[in-house]
Order: C-alpha cells, then structure tokens, then sequence
C-alpha cells in the first residue's frame, strides 16, 4: 500500500471521529483548546489501536483465505464505506461538550469500530502495521483537533458532507485492491 493509499485510507477512516468532533465543537459556547486536545487524543489513540487488534485478529487467519485476501479487503472496506455514506443522510446526532472518560471511551470506541475491520484486511495484504497505525492515529488526531474548531466556527454543515466523503474513499480504495487483484489495473 503507497503512503498515498494509505493517506486517503487515513482520512477515511477518520471522517466518523471527526464528524463527531465537528458536533462537540458545535456544543461548545466557547473554544476550548483543551478540550480539543483531548478528543483528538481519544479519537487518534482509539484510531491507531483498532486496526493495531485487527491486524494480530487477522494474521490468525491469514492461512485459511489468503487466496480470497484481496475480495475479503473489498467487502469489508466497501460495506464500512456503505455504512458511512448510509450515515450521512441520517438524523443528525445531538451532542454535548463533556469529554470525560466514560463518554470519550464510548464515543472512541464507537467511531473506530471500523478500523478494526481494516486491520483485519492490513494483515491479509501484508501492510507495515506499525507504520500504517501510526499514520492512521496522527491523521485522526489532526483531524479531530480541527473538527472541533470547524464546529465550534462553522456548525454542523459538514457533519454529513464528511461521513459521505470517508464512505466513498473507502469504497473506491476497496475496488483499487480488487482490481490490482484481478490485474484489471496496475499502480
């Protein structure tokens, strides 16, 4: 995976985390660059842990499907970014400020669920993991960081537009694997 590949892979898996951020800045009166802090710290560390499990969850079952490896990488990026876009055109969810442990585990845990699911497909397609979860929660820490001060600025519009844009990146880097598989493309 090109660290292109995996860049985009970063910023889709993030688009919950900070879709969620975008709502704790918008329940903000004021600013709190604190607070911002410690949702990007949850949101990144949460982000880097999942696909970190995944991985090691995965190479347990390396040997039974590795020759379906590259199908099992399109299925499950293509149904978390089905999931994604499906979210978007939800309810929009209420939010509040608190960034207190119980709250920041559940909605950290919550919103990297799916990076599970591409840890799982990292150890079938023999990523570099340390590198890769390193990205991954530095990508998601920046992010969260500058959703809450989207939200707090700008409200909730992006949400949405946010959730959608990390469903079809997802999707389309899911296909690029598929086709390379199938020799339909070559990068």
């Amino acid at each position: 995976m090109s660290l292109a590949e995996l860049f985009l892979l970063a910023v889709g898996l993030s688009m919950d985390a900070f879709a969620v951020a975008v709502c704790k800045g918008l329940s903000m009166s004021k600013m709190s660059w604190k607070k911002a802090l410690i949702v990007g710290l949850y949101f990144g560390i949460f982000q880097a842990a999942m696909p970190l499990a995944g991985y090691f969850l995965g190479r347990q079952f390396e040997k039974l499907i590795t020759t379906f490896a590259p199908w099992v990488a399109f299925a499950l990026l293509a149904i978390i970014g089905i999931n994604m876009i499906r979210e978007s055109f939800g309810e929009e969810e209420h939010c509040s400020d608190a960034v207190g442990f119980k709250e920041m585990v559940v909605l950290a845990l919550a919103t990297s669920i799916d990076a599970l699911a591409v840890g799982i497909s990292f150890a079938f397609l023999k990523v570099s993991i340390v590198p890769a979860v390193s990205f991954i929660g530095i990508i998601t820490f920046s992010l969260s960081i500058v959703g809450v001060k989207i939200g707090n600025v700008f409200g909730s519009r992006y949400r949405s537009k946010a959730e959608l844009a990390g469903g079809i990146i997802l999707i389309l880097i899911g296909l690029k694997i598929l086709l390379e598989h199938l020799g339909v493309i070559q990068f």
